[in-house]
């Protein structure tokens, strides 16, 4: 393959964008790649080379780069009627009754604009309705790009994991270990009463994927309770993802106070959304005098793109698609990895995967079992080779990769091909 288009562009983007990106995960080495445009379940770059597609924007693109017509027509029709008013739309009320009808914990929700500022918006909420400021969350947990959750450290040692935060900020976020009990309940046993919510994502998505022990979920719904505190869902990446339309909290059984959207529910435009109990949800103003406000907050073009979005996936065996299909992709490179690097492991469920460069085999428990994971070998060389062979996946060891509606078996195997050439 050749790059040179991609790498002129690299050099220009360069001299006006801050690393010449804008997220710091698209920065692969030595540059990234630059998309024209997408097809199906694969994207074409600048220099016209084809890719087997399994990073799906990082999860919003649950039907690949060609959404179905009713999605297109929805998208087609809301942007040519103008694209914003500043005054509400039926589209926001019939998107946001799709989910209530749906989504366990979702009896009222308020739509914003990404997944950072759901989980900004569900922090200050729960902080709000108890009159507690402690948020407990898990290490290697991502939610998003606010200073509340951006920490580092474990219990009593506590500090931000980026400069620009204030000390002040990690005084009041409890990290603690995914799945591990006895340390949650030590953490509630010494600060209970200052605790306003627990907030993780049901399964760590941006961590390499590791799902919760049988009965972690519950034990953080039991302790809640307990203590007065809310439990909240970080749902951005695997809602409408993991579980189907009931979302990861469906697929569990357990239902959280507070539940944070993202990516999938708005279509593949910017979104984001707090949903759950209306006696919570309802202390947002104007209704009540938790501040929340935005522009661009219930978008109708985003609006209607993800109210079709989820309708076909209720009118049709999309979930059964893209379940089978990430199945058999686990299923294949696991029987690769027993052949050819036994160390390592395949981690995911749904339409989710992940291989994970551990040292010894094991499946991840947590965020620091994570981190031992052999990173530099996945970028630098693991990536390449299968960029090389026509594969795009994330470009580190951590973020989820997605399965979609679009992709086929014949995708499955010659992703499978590629493993066995990289591996």
């Amino acid at each position: 393959m050749r790059h040179d288009e991609s790498r002129r562009l690299y050099d220009r983007a360069l001299s006006v964008l801050a690393g010449g990106v804008n997220s710091s995960v698209r920065a692969t080495q030595p540059y990234p790649f630059f998309v024209e445009r997408g097809d199906g379940a694969h994207v074409i770059d600048a220099d016209g080379n084809r890719y087997i597609d399994y990073v799906m924007g990082y999860g919003p693109l649950l039907y690949g780069h060609d959404a179905p017509e009713p999605v297109q027509a929805a998208v087609q029709k809301h942007s040519a009627a103008g694209p914003m008013y500043g005054a509400p739309t039926e589209i926001e009320v019939e998107h946001a009754e799709f989910v209530a009808r749906h989504v366990p914990s979702v009896e009222m929700i308020r739509f914003v604009n990404s997944g950072t500022e759901a989980t900004v918006s569900a922090v200050r909420l729960a902080r709000a309705t108890t009159g507690r400021d402690k948020i407990v969350i898990m290490q290697g947990g991502y939610h998003g790009a606010q200073e509340s959750t951006l920490v580092k450290g474990e219990p009593g040692n506590v500090h931000p994991s980026t400069r620009g935060i204030p000390d002040s900020f990690a005084e009041h976020t409890i990290p603690v270990p995914f799945n591990d009990e006895e340390t949650v309940r030590e953490v509630f046993e010494q600060h209970g009463d200052d605790i306003a919510a627990v907030m993780t994502e049901p399964i760590l998505a941006n961590t390499g994927i590791v799902a919760p022990v049988d009965g972690y979920l519950q034990t953080l719904r039991d302790i809640t309770e307990e203590h007065g505190s809310l439990l909240i869902f970080d749902e951005v990446i695997t809602g409408f993802r993991v579980g189907g339309l009931q979302c990861a909290q469906g697929k569990f059984g357990v239902t959280p106070d507070i539940t944070t959207f993202g990516k999938i529910i708005g279509g593949g435009f910017p979104v984001g959304a707090i949903g759950g109990k209306a006696q919570l949800v309802e202390q947002f103003t104007p209704g009540g005098d938790v501040f929340q406000s935005g522009t661009f907050s219930g978008h109708p073009v985003t609006m209607a793109a993800g109210h079709e979005y989820l309708n076909f996936a209720a009118e049709n065996d999309v979930y059964d698609h893209v379940n089978r299909l990430g199945d058999d992709l686990r299923a294949g490179i696991s029987d690769i990895l027993e052949d050819q690097a036994p160390e390592y492991t395949v981690v995911g469920t749904d339409s989710m995967f992940k291989t994970m460069f551990t040292r010894d085999g094991v499946t991840p428990k947590n965020g620091a079992d994570v981190s031992k994971a052999e990173t530099d070998r996945w970028e630098r060389v693991f990536w390449q080779e299968m960029k090389d062979h026509g594969v795009f996946l994330t470009a580190n060891q951590f973020e989820s990769q997605f399965v979609s509606y679009a992709h086929t078996d014949e995708d499955i195997e010659r992703t499978l091909e590629a493993y066995k050439e990289a591996l």
